[in-house]
C-alpha cells in the first residue's frame, strides 16, 4: 500500500493497522514483530507498506498517519479474497445405497466471497431420479435424489466457486444396490433333433451377481456357455450364451437363465421346440366355367378321386357336344400347394 507525503519538514509517517490499533512501522522502522511486514521509502516522499503471504486475517483498515497537531492521515481498505475450497467434513463421501430409497448429497465449502455450489454427472446424465429428465445440473449445496434408482448410479461432481480461480470440484460415487433383472431377446426357439440352438440371456444386479443356466426344474447346466461381464455406472451387466446340442427328445423342454445376488435371485424362461418338415399336396383351386356344370364353379381342396369324377364328367360332356355342337367349354386348374407343419 502506498501513502505519498509531499513537503515532509520535520515530520515523521508511521503506518497503523486500524481495528486493532497497532503501530506497524514509523518512518523505516517496523514496529510490528510480523515477518512479513516491510516498509520502503523512495523519492524521499513516498512511503510502501509491503505485506507478503497475504492472509485472510489481513483483510481490514490500513493507516498512514502523519505526526502534525492536528494529524493527519489517510486510510485504506484491504480486501482479501480466498479461492473456494471444498471441505473433507461435512461433505459427502462415496456411498452405497438401496434401490428406491431417499439419498442427499451434501457439499460444504469455503471460500471468500462466499462460493456457489454446482451438482453434474458425468456425461451429462439426467441429475434428477428421472431418467432423461434434460435436467443436467443442480445449484445448492444439498442434492436430493428421492427414490432413487439404478440408472441414478454413477458419479456426481460437486464445483464449487466464486470468481477467484481456481474452481475446485470433488467426485462422489453413487452405487445403487439392488436385485437382479433379466431380460430375454426371445422366448422361444426351433431347431430339428440333432441340430444346435444358442440360448441368449441378458442380466444387470449389483451387487454382482451369480449367473447359470438351469434345465427343466432344477438341473444346472455346469459345461459350455460364455458369460460377456462388464460395469457400467457401477452396474454389473453380464450377457449369457449356450450352445445346446439336441440329441435326444429329452433335450427340448423349458431351460431357464438365473441370476442370484445377496439381495435375492431372478430367472425367466425359455423354451426350445422340435422343428419337423412334412410336405402335403393339396388341390388349391379348381375353376370350371361350364354349360353343362352352370356358370363359374370354384372347387377347393377336393380329392384325387373327386376331381378324376369331375374330369369324367367334363369329358363326357364334351363328347355330347362334339356331336350336337359346341354348348359349353371347360377350363380346369389345379394347383398343388407345399404346406410344412412345424
Amino acid at each position: 500500500m502506498t501513502c505519498t507525503v509531499h513537503d515532509l519538514y520535520k515530520y515523521k509517517v508511521a503506518w497503523l493497522r486500524v481495528d486493532t490499533q497497532t503501530i506497524l512501522t514509523i518512518e523505516t522502522l517496523v514496529i510490528t514483530k510480523s515477518e512479513r511486514i516491510a516498509i520502503t521509502h523512495t523519492e524521499q516522499r513516498i512511503w510502501q507498506l509491503r505485506i507478503k503471504d497475504i492472509r485472510e486475517s489481513d483483510k481490514g483498515w490500513y493507516m498512514c498517519q502523519i505526526n502534525t497537531d492536528p494529524m493527519k492521515s489517510q486510510m485504506g481498505y484491504l480486501d482479501v479474497v480466498v479461492p473456494p475450497d471444498i471441505l473433507d467434513y461435512p461433505t459427502s463421501q462415496d456411498m452405497v445405497v438401496l434401490e428406491g430409497t431417499n439419498v442427499t448429497l451434501t457439499c460444504a465449502a469455503t471460500g471468500v466471497p462466499e462460493p456457489t455450489v454446482n451438482w453434474k454427472r458425468e456425461g451429462d446424465k439426467s441429475i434428477t431420479s428421472v431418467e432423461d429428465s434434460g435436467i443436467t445440473s443442480h445449484d445448492g449445496a444439498m442434492l436430493h435424489i428421492y427414490h432413487i434408482q439404478r440408472h441414478n448410479a454413477g458419479s456426481y461432481h460437486c464445483i464449487a466457486s466464486n470468481g477467484v480461480p481456481p474452481t475446485v470440484s470433488k467426485r462422489i460415487i453413487v452405487t445403487v444396490n439392488f436385485q437382479p433383472i433379466v431380460r430375454l431377446p426371445t422366448r422361444q426357439y426351433y431347431a430339428e433333433l440333432g441340430g444346435r440352438v444358442t440360448l441368449e440371456c441378458h442380466s444387470e444386479a449389483q451387487p454382482n451377481s451369480i449367473n447359470y443356466w438351469m434345465k427343466g426344474k432344477g438341473e444346472i447346466i455346469l459345461q459350455g456357455g460364455t458369460y460377456d461381464s462388464t460395469l457400467e455406472d457401477h452396474v454389473f451387466k453380464v450377457t449369457m450364451r449356450i450352445t445346446i446340442r439336441l440329441e435326444k427328445a429329452s433335450d427340448y423342454g423349458v431351460y431357464k437363465c438365473v441370476a442370484k445376488n445377496s439381495l435375492g435371485t431372478t430367472e425367466e424362461s425359455v423354451r426350445v421346440y422340435r422343428k419337423t418338415s412334412k410336405t402335403k399336396q393339396v388341390e388349391n383351386q379348381v375353376i370350371q366355367q361350364s354349360n353343362y356344370l352352370g356358370s363359374t364353379t370354384f372347387l377347393k381342396n377336393y380329392t384325387d378321386n373327386k376331381i378324376n369324377e369331375i374330369l369324367l364328367t367334363a369329358s363326357a360332356a364334351s363328347s355330347s357336344c362334339g356331336a350336337h355342337g359346341p354348348v359349353g367349354w371347360l377350363v380346369v386348374g389345379i394347383a398343388l400347394v407345399t404346406v410344412k407343419t412345424l
